[in-house]
């Protein structure tokens, strides 16, 4: 398939067996070491010709290394609950956790140059696919996980040699395989996929994700070379884990004094968050009969043929008592309980910290016909995380651009995201808190942290702000709630996705 791949490569059997020894004893030590420092994760993505070997080299490995930190990672044609999903989720979903090591075969490359080789994409919509799968993996990186990128080569000539040996009368495989291009019938397709996989692997070949292509004419060199490649990630990852120096935990974030010079813009930034009228009231006479009629709206919509084949991600975030709860309470009274889940976001689990930050959310994405409300969400990296110091100012910088990606991918799956912004000021907060410090029945929303926190409030407006600016997304937009009347927040947050549905119906 590739004109740069034509060396004779080969092992005798006594050349294999010595080099084999060596290779395993070290793999095991490295493995073990990996696995002990629970540092990052490993994804092996095995591609390449049918007839090239992929299921081989998958056993071969799980001979070598020990299983007990291994997953085979496995995707064929999308099942019914995977397709109710964005592409992206059933990746996401097996995402192995710090010390382990993914096995991958159809992988997110495949789906992609399978499209491309039947001509069911065009050439930039595959060359869009290329770069977004690029940007994935650089996230990836920064989150831990090591992409390692195999394709096996062999001659098309080759390939088909070796399948037809295995077929019975009837096309039948005598013997399990992995196929992966039956459908790509003919020399002319076949050329065709061997262009598009070289398109593929010349612009998805990165300084943090390289393709290694390797020949599989001869099976034992093809093993040796594929340990050989393995053992290099491994030793690289456990050297980089080994310098990294234990994260410092992070002091307390100074607010910011207008008398220190040179820190700072020179001009005030204007405040999105900081303009809204929150003197705004809802009319009490006609609140209730408003509020029934939006539920009414939204229980008829979220129900209906239509909203079947769409989904509905609703994201609240806002100041701490600005009323999240009772906003979702309300929201919830409109939905069909069948149909819906509400996921709270609190500090991360350590399942959760051994994955990337945007893992415990791809899980909970809803299926097409259902809802999922996140109170608090991955915004919390650029919110929390970045006010707190609990992450580094790359860290959140990057994740603009991530939670960018994540959302288009939703809407892309016809999942509909509508984002709140709840604001209260701090006068109207302060009494809040008071309330709820003083009513038994409340006093579990308020804690220590909420009332820390209310001395950075400078510094989380800057955040909410620079948040709001950078993932204002046409598809994926904010809507601003002035919510020091619980009862017009509510009525706000309602109207607004009750229009949205309607609007996208």
């Amino acid at each position: 398939m590739f004109d740069s791949v034509r060396l004779p490569h080969k092992l005798g059997k006594s050349e294999f067996a010595e080099v084999s020894e060596r290779l395993r004893e070290r793999l095991l030590e490295a493995q073990f070491e990996f696995v002990e420092r629970k540092q990052k994760s490993l994804i092996l993505l095995i591609n390449g010709s049918d007839g090239a070997g992929k299921g081989e080299v998958l056993n071969r490995l799980y001979e070598w290394l020990d299983d007990h930190s291994l997953e085979t990672l496995s995707y064929g044609a999308p099942t019914d609950e995977e397709r109710a999903r964005p592409l992206e989720w059933r990746y996401w979903r097996d995402m192995p956790a710090k010390g382990r090591i993914g096995l991958m075969l159809g992988g997110w490359h495949h789906r992609l140059l399978h499209h491309r080789a039947r001509g069911k994409i065009s050439r930039d919509a595959f060359e869009t696919g290329l770069d977004e799968i690029n940007r994935s993996e650089e996230m990836l990186r920064a989150e831990g996980v090591v992409v390692v990128k195999l394709w096996l080569h062999v001659e098309d000539s080759v390939a088909q040699k070796r399948l037809a040996k295995l077929r019975e009368d009837g096309g039948r495989l005598r013997r399990a395989i992995v196929v992966e291009w039956d459908d790509i019938k003919g020399a002319r397709s076949r050329e065709k996929l061997a262009r598009s996989a070289l398109d593929l692997i010349e612009k998805t070949s990165t300084g943090y994700a390289p393709w290694a292509v390797i020949a599989a004419e001869d099976p034992r060199y093809r093993d040796a070379a594929v340990a050989e490649l393995l053992l290099a990630a491994l030793e690289r990852a456990n050297a980089e884990s080994a310098a990294a120096a234990p994260a410092p935990t992070p002091a307390p974030t100074p607010a910011p004094t207008p008398e220190q010079p040179g820190e700072g813009p020179l001009l005030p930034r204007a405040s999105l968050v900081g303009s809204l009228d929150l003197s705004l009231t809802a009319d009490r006479d006609g609140y209730g009969g408003a509020l029934e009629s939006l539920q009414d709206r939204l229980s008829e919509l979220t129900t209906s043929r239509k909203f079947a084949h769409r989904g509905l991600v609703l994201v609240f975030e806002g100041n701490d008592a600005a009323g999240k709860g009772g906003a979702i309470l309300r929201v919830r009274a409109g939905l069909d309980p069948r149909r819906f889940r509400v996921h709270g976001t609190a500090a991360p689990t350590d399942e959760e910290l051994a994955r990337p930050y945007l893992w415990r959310f791809w899980r909970h994405l809803p299926r097409l016909g259902h809802t999922a409300v996140f109170d608090r969400s991955w915004y919390g990296r650029v919110l929390v995380e970045r006010v707190e110091g609990f992450c580094s100012r790359d860290d959140w910088m990057r994740a603009y651009s991530e939670i960018n990606d994540f959302e288009r991918q939703q809407t892309r799956a016809r999942i509909l995201v509508i984002k709140f912004w709840l604001a209260i000021s701090q006068e109207e907060q302060l009494a809040r808190f008071s309330d709820r410090a003083a009513r038994p029945a409340k006093r579990y929303k308020i804690t220590e942290e909420d009332w820390r926190n209310r001395g950075k409030w400078a510094q989380y407006e800057e955040a909410a702000n620079e948040m709001i600016d950078r993932t204002n997304a046409r598809r994926a937009s904010w809507t601003l709630v002035e919510s020091n009347d619980k009862k017009y927040s509510r009525l706000k947050v309602l109207r607004t996705i009750v229009d949205r549905l309607e609007e996208e119906l």
